[in-house]
């Protein structure tokens, strides 16, 4: 009778641990435009027929993207949202949505940059203090939840000068957030490093079949075409994707890698 109560309360045990075992993942993606999910089609006045119709839209985010490459134990939660710095994403509350959300054992990717060194954009402009201010603060609030901060730079942007040298427009900001990553002590992925490579080895012209660049006539959401060197077609988005995973590697982050398809 002993040895049959042992093994009830064992089994029962066993059942209740299961579940939490079986937990997925969640990725959280915190960051700006190249991060994002975009529409994958949008209105247009169809000025032949005078309905409004909907076209494919070619832009995509490398967060909109990720979870392709994970198992279904893992879940990608992208937060990411066009035009914000570290210091908007706080003030209009997506931070606080994220914190809320997540439980221990989740990772949160956090790539900005791009919006908080546009100095000609007071909307978003974040100076070099108040980024690594917001960094680091990012990194005390995941890891006071139980979670796990990937601190990302940017990716680079397509902007070659005559000679086909990739041009920096990131400034400080790269390094300020490596030196938030290395004081932290927490993973670092150097996706400008690894774009930048990416880039300068397609080189001028073939890069630019990764980013939005649209011939005129190619789509009737841009009727007199559309150079972009900043936003990806579902192409460079596949890329940054893979450059990603790459850094998880690199890293050892064993309970994401394992989880790759």
């Amino acid at each position: 009778m002993k040895m049959a109560l042992i093994l009830f309360n064992a089994i029962v045990i066993i059942h209740l641990i299961q579940p939490c075992r079986q937990q997925p993942i969640q990725i959280f993606m915190a960051g700006d435009s190249t991060m994002a999910t975009k529409p994958l089609k949008k209105a247009v006045y169809d000025s032949i027929s005078g309905d409004t119709i909907l076209v494919s839209y070619m832009e995509r985010g490398w967060g909109q993207l990720l979870s392709e490459f994970f198992s279904e134990k893992i879940i990608v939660r992208n937060y990411a949202q066009n035009g914000r710095s570290s210091r908007t994403f706080i003030e209009q509350g997506w931070w606080d949505s994220i914190i809320n959300n997540v439980k221990p054992n989740d990772y949160v990717i956090i790539q900005f940059g791009h919006n908080d060194s546009a100095q000609d954009r007071p909307d978003r402009y974040t100076s070099p203090v108040d980024y690594t201010t917001n960094l680091s603060r990012f990194v005390y609030d995941i890891q006071a939840k139980g979670a796990n901060p990937i601190i990302c730079t940017s990716v680079a942007r397509r902007k070659f000068d005559d000679a086909g040298n990739l041009i920096d427009s990131h400034g400080e900001y790269l390094d300020l957030a490596r030196k938030v990553a290395k004081d932290k002590n927490v993973p670092l992925i150097d996706m400008y490093e690894k774009s930048k490579k990416a880039l300068i080895s397609l080189g001028k012209e073939n890069s630019k079949e990764l980013f939005l660049h649209v011939p005129k006539g190619e789509s009737p959401i841009f009727p007199e075409g559309r150079i972009d060197n900043t936003h990806f077609r579902e192409k460079g988005a596949l890329l940054m994707d893979l450059l990603f995973i790459e850094g998880l590697k690199e890293q050892n982050i064993e309970s994401l890698v394992k989880e790759l398809k």
